[in-house]
């Protein structure tokens, strides 16, 4: 068999669900939201991967309602470190088909993880600075929630990854 290149083809998928369909029906209490999220993801994944050409599927999503994190794997090693860049796409609210870019998930020198969040660099009398484009309004905790949520959708994508 030729050896042909491969293509990474992206796709952002909303599936709206009728919980009333018997097919779905996953005993006497109706479906909540997650267990529907990760009946249809499985429906598409196993889908996806009987299709001869597809070399491997990667669904990622979180428990946030209306936000889905995308990575894109860092191929090459420079930065060291760098591990992926990550995004988040929104399909709720005010943001509703919007995507906010330039996070990155690295690893730490003692094997932990870190995210880094998206940034503007400037430079005043020649030292270079950065500006926060994100920030807590008042609390600086209040950036654990989205960093805890993009760490465990990387843990999740891996865990595709290696499955593939």
């Amino acid at each position: 068999m030729p050896n042909h290149p491969t293509v990474e083809v992206r796709l952002v998928v909303f599936v709206r669900v009728n919980v009333g369909e018997p097919s779905l029906a996953m005993g006497p209490a109706p479906p909540d939201g997650e267990t529907v999220a990760r009946v249809v993801s499985n429906e598409v994944q196993s889908n996806l991967q009987s299709v001869p050409y597809v070399q491997s599927v990667t669904i990622v999503t979180t428990k946030e309602e209306g936000m889905t994190v995308r990575f894109v794997a860092n191929t090459s090693s420079n930065p060291p470190g760098k591990l992926a860049d990550a995004e988040l796409h929104f399909s709720d609210g005010p943001l509703a088909g919007m995507k906010l870019i330039g996070f990155a998930v690295w690893e730490r020198k003692n094997g932990g993880r870190n995210v880094t969040f998206p940034a503007r660099q400037y430079s005043v009398n020649g030292e270079r600075r950065s500006f926060a484009l994100l920030r807590p309004l008042v609390d600086p905790g209040a950036q654990d929630g989205i960093r805890d949520a993009i760490l465990e959708a990387f843990r999740d994508h891996e865990e595709q990854m290696d499955k593939t």
